[in-house]
């Protein structure tokens, strides 16, 4: 297929475009208009596929349904996980995340995303950066790229030498294992993508002003070197597959399968039962005959635009 095609490229930035929305939004402006054509007589969304997504939301609500029973068992129990989303540039992992968050509390279920290493951080031991980040009791953290930055995006690019790297595979199985030892769970995801899916997906950020942000110039280089990170993908499964902490490949192609299918993995992942909340009562308000509310100077009110 040519991915250059021009009406191929605006359906599917309408399509991303539509899936940045929240999972309701999006439903809700399906229902009333049948789709959001970006251009002047462009045609809605196909029929065929309304079906389709009205099931994947409903399935996608269910399974945020379970998070959120995960989330107040890992709380109650004071379980500590840790869940790392890896993958090509584009390859969806900020959307499953979004989606495995999105219901739940910050307090219990955080992300993190670490910039590249400052010059103080790289005269460090290495994992030492990723450590205030790992979590307490009653915690789970996903790391949105993690240490495994040093096994891929590193590598190819030459930010790190050979000894640096051979030493990262000697030592990144017993810093895994002494997590496991010490109660955390790990578990690591790799999100799948073809090279005419990845190449598809650059072009829509790269024609969607909302989404061009996410294209740095270290992606676009990664866009040429495929092939080299292909190889150093497969190194990095094939030394740090271990039993204690084993890769998941997710195939990520269709993002909307790959997050349902991911979310329901993770769920997966644990023996996990609801909890039993307290039956809440909400008290009356208490009133005074001598309380006063002071009206708010005009000047300090945002203005009313909408």
């Amino acid at each position: 297929m040519n991915w250059d095609n021009r009406e191929e490229l605006l359906r599917r930035i309408e399509s991303d475009l539509l899936d940045s929305l929240d999972e309701e939004l999006e439903l809700e402006i399906e229902d009333r208009t049948g789709g959001l054509p970006l251009t002047p007589g462009a045609p809605p969304a196909a029929v065929g596929s309304h079906a389709t997504r009205v099931a994947y939301f409903k399935e996608l609500f269910r399974l945020q349904g379970e998070l959120v029973k995960l989330q107040d068992w890992v709380a109650s129990t004071k379980q500590k996980a840790v869940i790392l989303f890896e993958g090509r540039d584009a390859a969806g992992k900020g959307g499953v995340i979004k989606r495995i968050t999105q219901r739940l509390n910050p307090r219990v279920c955080r992300v993190v995303a670490l910039p590249a290493p400052n010059d103080r951080e790289r005269t460090q031991w290495y994992f030492q950066r990723y450590v205030p980040h790992l979590p307490a009791a009653g915690e789970m953290v996903l790391f949105d790229r993690s240490w495994y930055n040093r096994a891929g995006v590193e590598r190819v690019m030459g930010f790190c030498s050979d000894d640096e790297y051979e030493e990262f595979f000697r030592s990144v199985p017993e810093f895994e294992r002494m997590l496991v030892r010490s109660g955390i769970r790990v578990i690591k995801y790799w999100f799948s993508i073809t090279d005419e899916e990845q190449h598809l997906r650059f072009l829509g950020r790269i024609h969607d002003p909302l989404k061009q942000w996410k294209l740095s110039p270290m992606d676009l280089e990664s866009r040429r070197r495929w092939e080299d990170y292909t190889r150093v993908k497969e190194t990095m499964l094939e030394r740090t597959h271990i039993p204690e902490a084993p890769w998941w490949v997710v195939p990520a192609d269709d993002k909307k399968q790959a997050r349902l299918n991911c979310i329901r993995h993770l769920l997966s992942q644990f023996d996990y039962s609801e909890v039993q909340r307290p039956e809440i009562t909400l008290p009356e308000r208490v009133r005074h005959a001598d309380y006063i509310r002071h009206p708010v100077s005009d000047d300090m009110l945002v203005p009313q635009h909408y």
